[in-house]
């Protein structure tokens, strides 16, 4: 019986993962970040054109609202940023609650059943990449997954919301 409840809390904890975005960064430790002030654009790819602004506008509001200031080009760094999309299938199991499964009295005995649908949903990710310009060199990176909606007002307010959580702690504190 433990096993089964391990492994039921498992599934619930999986699922309940999937429906949060995972936001992860990670830097070049070695890398003074107080010495960079201002950024050009290298590119912006989005599997929608329509994204291609608003993923730039996104990360624009973040590094402007931390000092950075955007150039042309030129600039002490250099940023690209690249979106896509996959359908992934999401299981979704529903009981109808009469018979065994979980009951007052542990696992109960009666006839219950159990219906498991396979839903697709779409997944997107976001990674945007920082260099140091004049050596080229990747200093930071910013990687957001989430689940997206049908609805591309939701969507923006997602990617507003990652980018936010990407950029939170942006830039790094300089090595101690």
């Amino acid at each position: 019986m433990t096993n089964k409840v391990l492994a039921f809390a498992g599934l619930t904890l999986t699922a309940a993962v999937l429906l949060f975005a995972k936001v992860t960064v990670d830097y070049d430790k070695s890398v003074d970040f107080s010495k960079y002030h201002s950024y050009s654009w290298l590119d912006v790819k989005a599997g929608d054109p329509l994204w291609t602004d608003r993923i730039k506008s996104a990360v624009d509001r973040q590094l402007t609202a931390k000092g950075w200031q955007l150039a042309p080009s030129g600039g002490d760094a250099s940023v690209a940023a690249f979106g896509s999309t996959k359908t992934v299938p999401r299981l979704e199991t529903f009981y109808d609650g009469l018979g065994g499964g979980w009951g007052w009295r542990g696992w109960g005995g009666g006839m219950g059943m159990a219906t498991t649908t396979v839903e697709d949903e779409s997944v997107g990710t976001l990674v945007v990449d920082i260099f140091d310009t004049p050596t080229k060199k990747l200093i930071w990176r910013g990687k957001s997954t989430d689940t997206l909606s049908d609805k591309p007002d939701k969507n923006e307010k997602k990617l507003d919301k990652d980018v936010a959580e990407m950029f939170k702690k942006f830039p790094p504190p300089p090595k101690g």
